[in-house]
This record gives structure tokens, C-alpha cells and sequence, in this order.
């Protein structure tokens, strides 16, 4: 393989030499005389993993190297020149893991690579296939598929961790696979070795955060389950505890029993059908190399010893010394010779060597499967194992690395003793018997491996994230949501348990991942795996270890340990990383300077000699003994070597090996970072024993309600919470930043915490610091330190020792400065940002990213500083003016600010012998006065300063919601005092910063809440909203305790502008509801009222008085009196012209009103079809009248009463026959008649008809005179005082204004609708001259305004089709109104034209012509003739009808369709008869030259011929296009479809004629007539009138007209045709 020098890879350095330094030593050997060896490479060194012989080193830049005794390839590699693996160049690798005698490496998308040693297929399956026993030289990948979902998927990993026959992987969905041989991988499958990765389904549905393997176990850092997914005894419990409101918040934590029957801790006993077995993996003698390592995390450190008393916390030695190069060296030697002559050296004998302990011969044995019976267990080897036995024996003798064979006697005698051990302590289960301190409350909070919420398949996002060294940060465990790493973690073990490396209490295996009971619920954030012990590091940065500890790698005297066990470490010391050899421990941990120190505890080498005889001993023998002497330490040793590698990030072991990442502190960066990990491990732990030995005893005290008094009680459970929930934060952090310090070199500096978090950093101090103000304000500290002493009792002295600098005095405890101590953290996250940031340019994002986290910190700091300052003050003004007049105003969150002692401060014109003493408080302002005080709130009070006059008083003036009064300052400095500290105090209870506006200026305008106690019109109501120098401004609601409410906009102390008011109707037990515009209090404006009696009225009002257009709809259907009114109100009665639809009588009357009575011309008609129009005058039928029935009977007389007829009259029936005299009597009951009676002649019959028709509407309101009310209202929207009267750019404005507050009211708009109405807000040129060019601009600018009902064009078209409809549908659908129907719509065309005029004053008068737009002179010649001959002439119908008529047609045509009933019968009796002939022969009959006829027709594309039979077939496409008539609506879209219907005729029939053919009247019309009658259109003749009716008279007399006539012409000679 070629030298790694020669790399292309190393050609360049990515960073400079002073990061990524790796350090390498032997851990046998005296502490004192260890040399660590620096390993040189061109780059930094991101990571190191060490294996029993060798080692991983993985570069930036993904590079990985290889060093130590390389088996799999024969060769021995110094790690002073280490192997590059050139294979895996290219595949940007991220992580690396060395095992026994193995290699794994994870490239960044999620690959897995593994080579070495694969005779228990560790590597997984390789190309060479069932050849298991020959290693994998090359990286190979291994590929992991899920193949439970559909389809099958890629697994993608994130971590990766070897033992010595197994390897583990975890993927980015936290889920954990496992291949090699043993039972170590967890998995249920009785046949070994297990090429391919599976997943281990007992850890299905959990989160996964880390993996470590041991030799033969496997440890796993599993998220606990919420607290919802705990027993249902679990709640029974906590409802059982304490009698606090909050506990559940502060208990959290200690909340973790559940049940017994959800925790199965039974092994696997070896047996003597495990005899001759061994492991899979089994070579020949193997020569020593190179040692190797293990790869880093960092982690944290508590401030309490393991019995639970406190340490002592100096808080000096934070300085550094600047004269050293290393900063804090002075420091660390110090502490070096403090601590090293401490550590404890025992004398044990055992043989040199491989001390692996007794686990080295027995943990082979036991080895099972993961299945429970007997009989796959002694067969899961059986044949491989003898094969690979025999070949061992053959190889060579046992070196004193090889593997020996199963030393079962031993094992035997083992598992004997454990069992009656068991059986002393008459348990009735294998657990945890060594530890008898725990209780229930530290088990497992979940089944075993029982897949939890739903499915196992859930898929969480990936945690790991490239950084910007190409790696993924997967060695840290993975951070919750809000992006902080967990501390509810449970620690999982599963394999061999032969030394009690399980920790489950006993020496037994474990098939499946077993949750250690023990360590649930200590927070732990990283666990480690040594060859037969294993490490668990927790928050608090204690250490616990069990398993082997023949060589005192456990730092613990007992061995072996079956349980966790918590290291006893020395004062100021913090672990937050550690790693676990063969035989040996490392740990990494905080000293009394920045600079991290290395402790070690484990085997250490005795002098050459005695090692050299104990080597020769041990090379005769085939077995090793446990009894040999060695020398080893009990309890952790400093290693002075730690000071030569400057500050170390990480630490690393294996095999006999260790190893050690440090980091030169170029321009201070480092220091600071490890400094700011280190502060805050420190501070956690400071917090953890403060919560221990205080907080939590005293929150659980019975007698702490009776002592503390009711309102403290529940302040004192505020502080509990918001302690817990500062201590979880600090916890989280401290581990976060080990994270950081263990990949510093691929982290981000912005991305720390205390940038990323800052707010939730910031919110959480404030609560905090509030909490604790609220309790001292209150005097709450003064019974708790008399509770604290009479409950803490011995515990009282370690909260002394806690105590850092100033906190005690004189030995006593000050609760108040403990408490309040925490916020000191602010200010060193502040000063530690600085020091950061001073390491970059000021141009950079770095330092603008550092440099304002540094601002925030530290403006808090200062900030709740003030606040603690001021809950001192006002502790002490309570203090001081105690009693039950003042004992009102004490309430948690208020802080005084000033008062008026002394008569600093008095009222205006007061009485020489009143008292006035005025105290501001940060929320409110009080007067008091003998023993009556006033209160008035800050957020309700404006100060404005009062000019100096030639009386020389110093005013303030102070305006409230319902008073105002004037205070008189003694002194010019006291003016200036008050009228500062109210500035600030009202700026900061307005969420202002509280430095001191300008005077006078604070807040004029502003949001608040307040209840009216002395106002007339809002006496008793509740309002919030806005303000403005002390009167309500703005949006706001209004509540009167009567149940009243007003929800919109005030102006001025009065309701004005859009506003919804609810009103309660005692009476009918309802309220009345309005919905619309307000003016001076009053309800003014369009809006929608809803009484409570049903009715509805939606329209203007003025002055609180329906007035204007307006509709009232009376009771529903179902009722007596169910009726709708719309038309003109005045001043709440209807007046002038309405619309009255009786519904009830089935009457409908249209007509004029005066004083809630009709009163003037009118129609009515019946649901009977009686017509009836004349005058009516209060309310009656009086005078001439017109009435015509359904049977054409009509009379014209005189009426006195409704229906009734009085006078001289004529009666003309249907007949003709005609009755001329005297009336009396009712139309319904009967006539009495003297008069004559006369028949008419032949032909004076139809004349009768014909002149009663024209006779109708005599009496009718003219339909220019009816809707006035509508488009007064619409001007009045505009701004103007009448129609055509006003400032045309105010109503422009006016109409933006509109459609603005329109959007801004309503935002349930669509995202069309939004658009449009954003189009609309723009003002268009409406002064520019309408020509050809820009009109349709115009156009289609009155299509978007009429369709938007924001628009007042849009509102004016939609009001004009609710009225259209309320008159002519329903009963008003009688044909005798169709006259008064068009005209009616033609009234709107002429009155909506000169409202678009108005605003388009360049558009011509009604039937003028557009001008062309200005050309140049070349055009103007070019286009003289075309100009003369295309004219465009602008028509309300042709501009205003496609806008009108489309909504009007529904009621318009159907009233045309009652008008020619009875002609469309006879038409369509006509229709269908000649439809019934065929094409021909229909031809022949209407006329038609047989030179039209067609002789060919296509069907889908061929030609077909026509013979004599054949029907609808000739001029298909004009009929079609003919049949599209009843599809439009105005009459151009009409007159459209009849000239393309031409324009098809002509093209049909020209292929048969000459090419000038031209078109005569007796071709065309017969031709025309066939085309029409198979059509087969109904209603024919009403579309002829409404064309007729309604059409543009300027295309009257044109083709178009001519086109029309044509059709007309056709329709009155198929109803007049012959039927013989």
C-alpha cells in the first residue's frame, strides 16, 4: 500500500497545525512515568478509535488511517507513521470504530465500510461468500435494507460501535442493527454467525441515542418515554404526594415507578452442554503490535459526593495567568501536586500479561443464542466451533494474546456463590441485590424493549447534520426538539454478564437489551464499554461503573460489581468524558483551573524485572491466573501528563492503549470555550445540590402551607418550578456544550446554545428571577429561613459550604443571596461571548453573531439586576409602613417606585390641613388619604408636564379615563423626580424598556384594559383596547355587566367606524344584534341589525334611525306574520318608494309610502294573479284605480278600501262584451252593477285587447323615480352630497380607502379575491380622454368593480339585483309587470351610466362616438378611409348591460315566458309537427330551391349521402349554432350567435354554388325557417322581445337588425302557420 505521505489527500492543509493534536501512551505503566507520543499528520485529527491491537484515525477531509498490528493484512503500523486507506478516499468519511480485531468506517451519506477479522462475520457479508474464516483486507460496504416496509429501503446510519465478534449500528431513525456472532446482538435468532445487519426488534419503537461495545456485551443510551406513557400507578402515586399545585412540575424528575411485573431480569446459566464450545472467532498465536482507542464524548459532573454530602465550590481560579504560555498552567501544577500524592496504590496478584480479567476465560462460554430453550443453545455452535477448535489447536501455542479455551469449572463455582448469595437475601428475583439504597422509585418507566406509540416502523428525523469538516455529529446523542440534547435517558445492556458487566445484578447473560434499573433517572449522557466493564457518565458528571475490576479499572475497591456503582472522586473535580479499555478507565474532568485534567484508574506495569519474570511465568502456562500480583490503582489518579497536551477535547481507549485529542489556545478560543463548558457544568452542579439539600426537602415538608401563610405557600411552589425548569436548561446546556468541546473542530461557533436558544435562555431567567422577586416581596424569605432550620437540620451546614463568596455572613445562611445568585450566570455568558468574539475579525458573521448574543445577556443581566434591586426596596417600604391599610396594595408583582414623604408631593388647591401621600408603583399610581386610597392603574394614566406660570407652581398634570387632577411638586428637582419615575414607570407597564421617555410624550396612544366606574354612558364597562390622552381610540371591545358588548372602532370616547354591538332584550329573553358602521356614538351608516323579535334589518341608518335604502325581513314563513320590506326609509319609517311582499296574504305591493303607510301610486298583485294599480292614500285603496284577474277581466274605477270598488267604472271582459255604470261592493265576494251593457262588433274586439294592454301603468311609479335610495346611498359613499355633486379625486380616494379596509377586515379572502381586490385598490387615470385604445381598459376595470362586492360599484350592482328580485319573483312574477320590468332595467342603465361618468368623465354622452387616439402623420394618411368607415359608438347597453343583465336574466325572461304562454304553446304545437318530416321533405314544404339542398353530410369525418328518408341532417352546424341562443344573456351575446348561425348557413351552402353567390330574401328566408325549426329553441318568442326590448338601438337599422328581423319574421310565421 502506497505511504501515506504520498497522498494526494495530504497535499493541502485544511487548518493550521495547532488543532486536532492526538497524543498515544501505554496505560500500563507508573502514572508518574507515562510519555504520551504525539502522532504527526499534515491535518487535524478529527477522531481516534482504538482496538485491542490497533487503532482508526480519521482526518479532515474524511480520510482514515490505519495503525497497530493490521492482521488482516499482515503488517504492524507505528502510530507515529499510520496507514492511509486508500480505498476509501473519495467517500468523505465521517466516522470510524475499531473493535477487537476489526475496522468500520461511516461515510456521510450513511454507508457502512467494515474490514479486518471476520470469522464470526463482525465485517458482515463480503464478496468471497460462505468463506467466513479468511478476513476482509479491503473496506467493504455493507449494506443495510428495512425490509418490513414496502418497498424495501435503504437503511442510513449515523453511528457505528465494534466489539470483538459483533458490531452495532445506529440508524438516523434511532433505531439499532446488529451482525456478528452472540448473544451480544440482541437479536431472537438461534443461528450464528448472522452475516447480514438486522435490526434488534427488542429496542423497536425506542429512541436510540448511543451504542458502545464491550468485548461481549453491548450497552445502549435509550430516551425514557414521555410521562403520559408510564403505568397507570404511576398516576395514582403522584395524585397520592404532596398537597401542591405544582407538584407535578417540580416531581417530574422523581416520578419513575411502575410496576414489577414490567421488568424481567432473569438470565442465561451456563451449563455444562457448554463444554468444548468456544467463539466463532478463533486464529493462531497473534504477536503484539500497537495498542489502540476508543472514540470520545463529552459529558458533565456533579457537586456532591456519592453519600450525598456536599463539596466545597471555591469560585476563585478562574483567572488566568498571563505570563504563562499556558494560560492556567500555574493553576494546573498546582492541583497536579494537590492531587497526585492522594491517589490510593493497592497490592493484588495477579499474573502480567493479559489482565483481562476472569471474564477473558469465561466470557467465551457464555456466549448464547437469543433463544430461551436448551437445546439451539448447546447447538448454536456446536459444529462450527469444534471445526474452528481443531484448527486452534493446530496452529501454534497460545500466545498471550491468543484465546484459551472455556475454563467452565470456574464459571460453575462462580454462578454457585452468586446463587447463594441470592438465596441469603431471600430474593425472589435476580436483581440488584448488591445496592440496597434504591428504592421503587428508580425503575424503568417501560416494558422491556415493548414497542411503544403505535408501530416500531415510526420514522423520526435524522439528528446528524454535516458539518463543515464534512462529518456527522453522530457521537453526541441526539437533541430533542426545541434542539437541546435530552437528560430522561435509560442505559440498556445486553451479552455476557460472566463479571457482571451488565449491571443487572447478577453474573448471568442477557439475550435481549435489559433495561438497567438503577441507572433510570441519573441523567446519564454517555455509557462506555470496556472489555469486561462498563462506564456510565451522567449530567451531573458523576461516574458509575460495574463489571470486572481485577485490575481496579471500576476505581473501586469491591470486585467484581454487579451494579452501577458511583465513582468516589476528589473535591472540584467534574468528569464530562470518559472511555473504557481492556483494563483500564479514563476519564477527562474540570479541575480548579480551564485547562481539563486526565484521571486514570486501572492497571499500571511494576518494574522491568518483576514484569519480565511475571511474562515468562505466564508464557508457560496455557491458563492465566487471577492471583498473580500486579499493580493497579483503586481510586482515580491524576495524570500529570495532561499539562504537555494542552486542553484536551476528547479522550480515547483500547486495549492496553490510550489516547487523547487536545487543541493549542490560539488567540484565547479555546480557553474561552472550554471555560464557558466548564462554568456551566459547574453552575448545574451547584443547581443540582441546592435542589437536593433545599428546595426539595422543603417542598415536600407538610408544614411549609401552615408556616409560609396560603399566598406564599403558592409563591414558594413558583420558585420550586421555575428552579426546575432553570436547572434543566443549565443540565441540557452543560451536556450540549461537551458535545461541542468533543467535536469542536466541526462545530460552528454560532451554533452554540446561548446564540441559537437566546430567547428561551432570556425567558427562562426572567421567570426565574421573577419568581424569586414575587416570594421576597411578599416577606416570604423570612419564614422560610425559620422553616429551613427547623426541617434541614445537619443539612443546613452543606448549605453553608454551597455558598459561594458573599453568600453567607458569618456563617449564616442568606437564602435571599442563594437564590438570587444564579442570575450572575448572565453576566459571565455575556463576558465569555466577548472573549469569543474577540478571536474573530468584526466583519465576520462569527463576531456579529457573538458580539449581539454578548448584548442580550448582558442587558438582561443589568436588567434583572434592577429588578432584584427593587424587590429589595419595596420589601423594605413594606417593611417599614406595615399595617392593614398598606397590607391591600402588597401584592407579588408589585414594586414601589417612589412616594411622597414628607409633602414632596401634594394635590392641587388642597386643604392646608388634608394629607396627601401619593406612592407610584410599577403598575399603578395611589392616592391615599387618611385611610382611603385611590388606585390608578399606569396603563391607564397620561403625565404631562404643566408650563411654569407666573404663580411659580412646579405641576404635573395627570389625565385618567374618568378624572384628571393636577399634583404640585415642592421643589423644581422634585417636579423633574416624579415626572421622570412616571414617564419610566408607564413606559415600562407598556412594554417599553423603562429608561424614561421624553417627558409628556409617553405613550399618548396605546392598548389597555380598564373599567368604568363614574361615567354616565359607560358606567360598570369592561374595555380593552385603544386609547388616546386618556379617552378611548381605536378598535376595542366594551362590556357592561348587563350582558351589552361593543366589539369594533372608537373615536374620541365614542363609537365611530365599523363596530358589532349586542344588546339584551329582557323581555324576550334575546338580544339584539347590529353589525355595521357607527358615527359620534351613534349608529350611523350601512349595517345589519337583528332584533330579537326575528326581524332583520339590513341597510342605513342615521343617527340611530333606520334612514335611507334599507330591507326588513319580519318573521319567517312559518309564522302569522311573516313579510319582507325593502325600499326607502326616513328617520325609521318606511317613506317613499318600497317594495312590501306580504307573504302571509301572498300580496305583494310596489309603490310609495309615507309614515309607515302606503300612500301614493302603486301596484299590487295577488298570488291569485289579480293586477291591481292606482293610488292608495293611508293605507287604502282610494280613488281611480286599474285592476285586471287572471281571466283578462278587466276594471278601471273608482275604489274606497282595498278591493273594493265604489263609483262609476267599466268592466271589459275577456269577450269584449264591455259593462259601463255604477259599482258597489268586492271584487272576491261580488258586484253590484246599474249600468249598460254593450257587445262589441266583429273587429272591435281584438282593438278592446289591444287598448286595455296599453292602458296598464298609468298609475305606476315611474321606474326612474324607484330606486333612488340606492344610488343616494352609493353617491354618499363617494363623498358626495348628490348624484354628480362632488370632488371626483375625494371619491377616488374614498373607494381605495374602502377596498383597503376591506382587505385589511376581512381575512378569510381567497387568494383571488385578495388579488383582485389589490388590483382595485389602485386608483386608475381616470382624467385622461376615453378613445378607442384605453376603453377597454375601462372596461375591464367596471367587470372586476362590479363583481367585488367591497367595490361601491360592486355593492351598488348587487343592492339593485336584491331589489329587482324582491319585486319581480315570487308573487311578483305576473306577466302584467313585464312592462314595468324592462323599463326598470333600462332606469338602472341610464342612472349606473352617469355614475361610471362620473368617475370616467371622458367617456361620451349615451350613444357618442369614441375618438381614435392620436396617431402620426404617416398613420393618419393610412388610415383616413378606415377611420370613416369603423366608428364605435359607446351605449350604456352596450357598455353596462353585460354587467347588469346576467344577474337580472333569471326573473326578467321568466316574466317575458308568462307574457307569450300561451303563443309558445301554439309554436312549439308547431315545432314539434314539422319536425316530424323528414329533411327533404320538410325542405320541399317551406320552399326551399333545390339548389340548397344538401346531397352529402360527414359523420366523424366521412361522407355519407342524403337520401329521401334521412332527418337532421342538412346545415347541422347552423342548427347547432343556433340552439347556442338560449345559452347567453344579453342581446348583442344573442344577436352574436343569430349572425355566426349566417355566417355557418353560408359556408354550407357555398360549395354548391358559384363563388359570388349573394344571399336574396326569398332564398334566404325559407332556409332560415328550416334552420329555426329544427333547432327546436322553447321560448322563441320571449328571446325575440327581450332582444327587441333591450337591444342597442344603434344596431337597429344594420345588418345585425336586419339578421334580427329575420328571425322575428320566423317565429311569428311558425305560430301563424296553417295547421291543415
Amino acid at each position: 500500500m502506497d505511504n501515506p505521505e504520498e497522498s494526494p489527500a495530504d497535499e493541502q492543509a485544511v487548518t493550521p497545525a495547532e488543532r486536532g493534536l492526538l497524543y498515544t501512551w501505554h496505560s500500563v505503566g507508573p502514572s508518574k512515568q507515562v510519555c504520551p507520543e504525539r502522532v504527526l499528520l499534515s491535518r487535524p485529527i478529527l477522531q481516534v478509535s482504538l482496538g485491542e491491537h490497533h487503532g482508526l484515525l480519521l482526518a479532515q477531509g474524511g480520510q482514515v488511517y490505519s495503525f497497530g498490528e493490521l492482521l488482516w493484512r499482515e503488517v504492524s503500523i507505528p502510530a507515529s507513521a499510520p496507514l492511509l486507506e486508500a480505498s476509501l478516499l473519495g467517500m468523505t468519511v465521517v466516522r470510524v470504530a475499531a473493535g477487537g480485531f476489526h475496522c468500520g468506517a461511516l461515510s456521510e451519506q450513511g454507508n457502512v465500510y467494515m474490514w479486518g477479522e471476520n470469522t464470526a462475520g463482525q465485517c458482515g457479508l463480503t464478496e468471497r461468500g460462505t468463506v467466513t474464516n479468511i478476513p476482509v483486507p479491503e473496506p467493504y460496504p455493507v449494506s443495510m435494507v428495512d425490509s418490513e416496509v414496502v418497498p424495501p429501503v435503504a437503511v442510513r446510519v449515523m453511528d457505528l460501535a465494534c466489539g470483538r465478534e459483533h458490531s452495532l449500528a445506529l440508524s438516523a431513525q434511532n433505531e439499532l442493527w446488529a451482525w456478528g456472532s452472540g448473544c451480544q446482538l440482541g437479536l431472537v435468532t438461534s443461528t450464528f454467525p448472522v452475516w447480514k445487519p438486522q435490526k434488534v426488534e427488542h429496542l423497536a419503537g425506542r429512541h436510540v441515542i448511543q451504542v458502545a461495545c464491550g468485548a461481549y456485551h453491548s450497552l445502549a443510551l435509550v430516551r425514557s418515554l414521555p410521562p403520559q406513557d408510564c403505568s397507570t400507578q404511576n398516576t395514582v402515586k403522584k395524585s397520592e404526594r404532596g398537597q401542591s399545585p405544582h407538584y407535578s412540575a417540580t416531581e417530574r424528575e422523581e416520578q419513575v415507578a411502575v410496576d414489577d411485573a414490567h421488568y424481567c431480569p432473569l438470565g442465561v446459566e451456563l451449563t455444562e452442554a457448554m463444554k468444548g464450545e468456544t467463539s466463532p472467532r478463533r486464529r493462531g498465536p497473534r504477536q503484539r503490535l500497537h495498542p489502540a482507542k476508543l472514540e470520545p464524548e463529552g459529558s458533565t459532573y456533579p457537586l456532591t459526593q456519592a453519600d450525598g454530602s456536599p463539596r466545597a465550590l471555591p469560585f476563585s481560579g478562574w483567572k488566568a495567568n498571563k505570563k504563562s504560555a499556558y494560560p492556567d498552567e500555574l493553576e494546573l501544577q498546582s492541583l497536579l501536586e494537590k492531587l497526585s500524592g492522594q491517589s490510593l496504590e493497592t497490592q493484588h496478584t495477579t499474573g502480567t500479561g493479559d489482565t483481562d480479567s476472569l471474564s477473558s476465560h469465561t466470557s467465551d462460554d457464555s456466549c448464547v443464542s437469543s433463544t430461551p430453550s436448551t437445546d439451539p443453545l448447546t447447538s448454536s455452535y456446536k459444529d462450527d466451533s469444534t471445526i474452528r477448535r481443531q484448527t486452534n489447536s493446530n496452529s501454534g501455542g497460545s500466545g498471550p494474546y491468543s484465546s484459551s479455551p472455556v475454563c467452565l469449572e470456574e464459571v460453575r463455582l462462580c454462578l454457585e456463590k452468586e446463587k447463594q448469595a441470592l438465596q441469603g437475601q431471600k430474593s425472589s428475583s435476580l436483581t440488584n441485590i448488591h445496592q440496597k439504597g434504591k428504592t421503587a422509585a428508580s425503575r424503568r418507566r417501560s416494558l422491556p424493549g415493548t414497542p411503544t406509540h403505535g408501530s416500531p416502523r415510526r420514522r423520526r428525523p435524522c439528528a446528524c447534520r454535516p458539518s463543515s469538516a464534512g462529518r456527522v455529529q453522530a457521537a453526541a446523542p441526539e437533541e430533542e426538539g426545541d434542539g437541546l440534547p435530552s437528560l430522561e435517558t435509560e442505559v440498556w445492556s445486553w451479552g455476557r454478564g460472566s463479571e457482571g458487566q451488565l449491571g443487572h445484578g447478577d453474573q448471568l447473560a442477557r439475550l435481549q437489551p435489559l433495561c438497567i434499573k438503577s441507572l433510570t433517572g441519573e441523567e446519564v449522557i454517555k455509557v462506555a464499554a470496556g472489555s469486561h466493564h462498563s462506564l456510565a457518565l451522567t449530567a451531573q458528571c458523576q461516574v458509575y461503573s460495574w463489571g470486572s475490576n481485577m485490575c481496579g479499572q471500576l476505581g473501586h475497591v469491591n470486585s467484581p460489581i454487579t451494579v452501577p456503582q458511583q465513582l468516589k472522586l476528589f473535591d472540584d473535580l467534574r468528569v464530562w468524558d470518559l472511555s473504557a479499555g481492556q483494563s483500564h478507565s479514563l476519564l477527562l474532568a474540570d479541575g480548579d483551573c480551564v485547562q481539563p485534567v486526565l484521571l486514570y484508574c486501572g492497571q499500571q506495569q511494576e518494574p522491568m524485572s518483576v514484569q519480565s519474570e511475571s511474562s515468562h511465568q505466564s508464557q508457560s502456562s496455557c491458563q492465566r491466573s487471577p492471583t498473580k500480583a500486579e499493580s493497579f490503582t483503586v481510586r482515580p489518579t491524576l495524570l500529570p501528563i495532561c499539562i504537555e497536551m494542552d486542553y484536551i477535547s476528547s479522550v480515547c481507549s483500547g486495549g492496553h492503549s490510550c489516547a487523547a485529542l487536545a487543541d493549542l489556545n490560539v488567540m484565547g478560543f479555546i480557553s474561552a470555550i472550554h471555560e464557558l463548558a466548564s462554568r456551566e457544568r459547574w453552575f448545574y452542579c451547584w443547581l443540582s445540590s441546592v435542589k437536593k439539600l433545599l428546595l426539595t426537602p422543603l417542598r415536600n415538608r407538610e408544614s411549609v402551607c401552615p408556616v409560609l401563610g396560603e399566598p406564599c405557600t403558592h409563591l414558594f411552589f413558583s420558585i420550586c418550578e421555575s428552579f426546575v425548569h432553570l436547572h434543566t436548561l443549565i443540565g441540557r446546556h452543560a451536556t450540549s456544550l461537551s458535545y461541542f468541546l468533543n467535536d469542536v473542530q466541526g462545530r460552528d461557533v454560532t451554533s452554540l446554545p446561548l446564540l441559537t436558544h437566546t430567547e428561551y435562555f432570556l425567558d427562562i431567567f426572567k421567570k426565574y428571577c421573577s419568581s424569586v422577586g414575587d416570594f421576597q416581596v411578599m416577606g416570604g424569605f423570612q419564614f422560610l429561613q425559620k422553616l429551613s432550620l427547623e426541617c434541614l437540620g445537619h443539612q443546613h451546614t452543606a448549605l453553608t459550604q454551597l455558598c459561594v463568596s458573599d453568600l453567607s455572613v458569618g456563617g449564616e445562611l442568606d437564602l435571599v443571596s442563594m437564590l438570587y445568585w444564579p442570575l450572575e450566570q448572565l453576566h459571565q455568558y455575556s463576558r465569555l461571548l466577548l472573549k469569543l468574539a474577540a478571536c474573530y475579525d468584526v466583519l465576520t458573521v462569527e463576531y456579529q453573531t457573538l458580539h449581539q448574543g454578548c448584548r442580550h445577556y448582558e442587558t438582561l443581566s443589568l436588567s434583572l439586576l434592577r429588578r432584584k434591586k427593587e424587590a429589595e426596596t419595596t420589601f423594605l417600604f413594606w417593611k417599614t409602613h406595615s399595617g392593614k391599610t398598606t397590607e391591600v396594595l402588597r401584592l407579588p408583582r408589585r414594586r414601589v417606585v417612589c412616594e411622597s414623604g414628607n409633602r414632596s408631593l401634594t394635590l392641587q388647591n388642597a386643604g392646608r390641613f388634608s394629607n396627601h401621600w401619593f406612592i407610584l408603583f410599577n403598575d399603578a399610581l395611589v392616592h391615599t388619604q387618611f385611610s382611603t386610597h385611590h388606585v390608578y392603574p399606569l396603563t391607564c394614566l397620561w403625565v404631562k408636564p404643566v408650563t411654569d406660570d407666573c404663580n411659580g407652581l412646579y405641576a404635573i398634570k395627570i389625565t385618567c379615563p374618568e378624572e384628571s387632577f393636577t399634583l404640585v411638586a415642592s421643589t423644581p428637582q422634585e417636579k423633574n423626580k416624579w415626572l421622570r419615575s412616571l414617564n419610566q414607570a408607564v413606559d415600562q407597564v407598556l412594554g417599553g424598556g423603562g429608561q424614561g421617555s421624553s417627558p409628556g410624550v409617553t405613550a399618548i396612544s396605546r392598548k389597555a384594559s380598564y373599567t368604568f366606574t363614574g361615567d354616565e354612558r359607560f358606567k360598570d364597562a369592561q374595555y380593552t383596547g385603544g386609547w388616546l390622552a386618556g379617552r378611548v381610540h381605536g378598535r376595542g371591545i366594551m362590556k357592561w355587566p348587563d350582558g351589552r358588548m361593543y366589539n369594533g372602532n372608537l373615536k374620541n370616547g365614542l363609537e365611530d367606524g365599523y363596530g358589532e354591538c349586542v344588546l339584551p332584550n329582557k323581555a324576550l329573553n334575546k338580544p339584539d344584534s347590529y353589525y355595521g358602521q357607527w358615527k359620534e356614538g351613534k349608529i350611523s351608516g350601512f349595517g345589519k341589525y337583528k332584533y330579537a323579535s326575528g326581524e332583520v334589518y339590513e341597510g342605513c341608518f342615521c343617527d340611530g334611525q333606520r334612514h335611507g335604502y334599507g330591507m326588513l325581513s319580519s318573521g319567517k314563513l312559518a309564522r302569522n306574520s311573516s313579510s319582507v320590506f325593502i325600499g326607502h326609509w326616513v328617520h325609521d319609517r318606511k317613506t317613499g318608494y318600497g317594495v312590501y311582499d306580504d307573504i302571509t296574504r301572498g300580496e305583494k305591493y310596489m309603490g310609495l309610502w309615507l309614515e309607515d303607510q302606503r300612500h301614493g301610486s302603486a301596484v299590487v298583485v295577488t298570488q291569485y294573479g289579480l293586477y291591481y294599480e292606482g293610488t292608495f292614500r293611508e293605507n287604502k285603496m282610494t280613488g281611480p284605480g286599474l285592476l285586471v284577474s287572471e281571466d283578462d277581466t278587466f276594471f278601471h274605477g273608482e275604489f274606497s278600501d282595498d278591493w273594493t270598488v265604489s263609483g262609476k267604472g267599466v268592466l271589459s271582459l275577456a269577450n269584449g262584451d264591455c259593462l259601463d255604470g255604477q259599482f258597489s261592493g268586492e271584487w272576491n265576494t261580488g258586484l253590484k252593477v246599474v249600468g249598460t251593457y254593450t257587445k262589441p262588433g266583429f273587429n272591435e274586439a281584438e282593438n278592446k285587447e289591444r287598448n286595455s294592454l296599453h292602458r296598464l301603468g298609468q298609475y305606476v311609479v315611474p321606474a326612474g323615480q324607484r330606486w333612488i335610495c340606492v344610488f343616494d346611498e352609493y353617491w354618499s359613499r363617494l363623498g358626495c352630497d348628490a348624484a354628480g355633486r362632488g370632488e371626483r379625486t375625494t371619491a377616488w380616494e374614498n373607494i381605495a380607502v374602502t377596498i383597503a379596509t376591506a382587505r385589511r377586515q376581512s381575512p378569510d379572502l381567497s387568494r383571488s379575491q385578495s388579488k383582485a381586490l389589490e388590483c382595485l385598490e389602485l386608483i386608475p387615470q381616470f382624467g385622461k380622454a376615453v378613445t378607442t385604445a384605453n376603453y377597454d381598459n375601462i372596461r375591464r376595470y367596471l367587470t372586476k368593480a362590479c363583481e367585488s362586492p367591497h367595490h361601491p360599484l360592486g355593492w351598488l350592482v348587487e343592492t339593485l339585483v336584491t331589489a329587482y328580485r324582491m319585486t319581480y319573483v315570487g308573487v311578483g312574477s305576473n306577466r302584467r309587470l313585464l312592462r314595468q320590468a324592462v323599463q326598470e332595467v333600462q332606469a338602472y342603465l341610464t342612472h349606473f351610466y352617469s355614475v361610471v361618468r362620473f368617475l370616467f368623465p371622458g367617456l361620451p354622452d349615451d350613444g357618442g362616438i369614441l375618438p381614435e387616439p392620436p396617431a402620426c402623420p404617416s398613420k393618419s394618411r393610412h388610415n383616413c378611409n378606415t377611420a370613416a368607415q369603423c366608428v364605435m359608438v359607446v351605449s350604456c347597453s352596450s357598455l353596462l348591460l353585460p354587467l347588469l343583465l346576467p344577474r337580472l336574466y333569471p326573473p326578467l325572461f321568466t316574466l317575458y315566458c308568462l307574457q307569450g304562454e300561451q303563443e309558445e304553446a301554439q309554436y312549439w304545437e308547431r315545432i314539434l309537427r314539422l319536425n316530424k318530416q323528414p329533411d327533404q321533405s320538410l325542405l320541399s314544404f317551406l320552399g326551399v330551391q333545390e339548389k340548397f339542398w344538401p346531397l352529402w353530410m360527414s359523420i366523424l369525418g366521412e361522407k355519407k349521402q342524403i337520401v329521401s328518408s334521412s332527418k337532421d341532417a342538412c346545415f347541422v352546424s347552423a342548427v347547432e349554432t343556433l340552439q347556442q341562443i338560449s345559452t347567453t344573456f344579453t342581446p348583442s351575446e344573442k344577436l352574436m350567435v343569430i349572425q355566426k348561425t349566417f355566417e355557418e348557413l353560408t359556408l354550407e351552402v357555398k360549395p354548391m354554388l358559384h363563388c359570388d353567390f349573394l344571399w336574396c330574401m326569398d332564398d334566404l328566408f325559407p332556409l332560415f325557417l328550416y334552420v329555426v325549426l329544427r333547432a327546436r329553441i322553447r321560448n322563441l318568442g320571449a328571446e325575440v322581445s327581450l332582444i327587441e326590448d333591450l337591444m342597442d338601438p344603434n344596431i337597429q337599422h344594420g345588418e345585425l337588425g336586419l339578421m334580427f328581423t329575420t328571425l322575428k319574421a320566423c317565429s311569428i310565421y311558425i305560430q301563424q302557420e296553417s295547421t291543415t
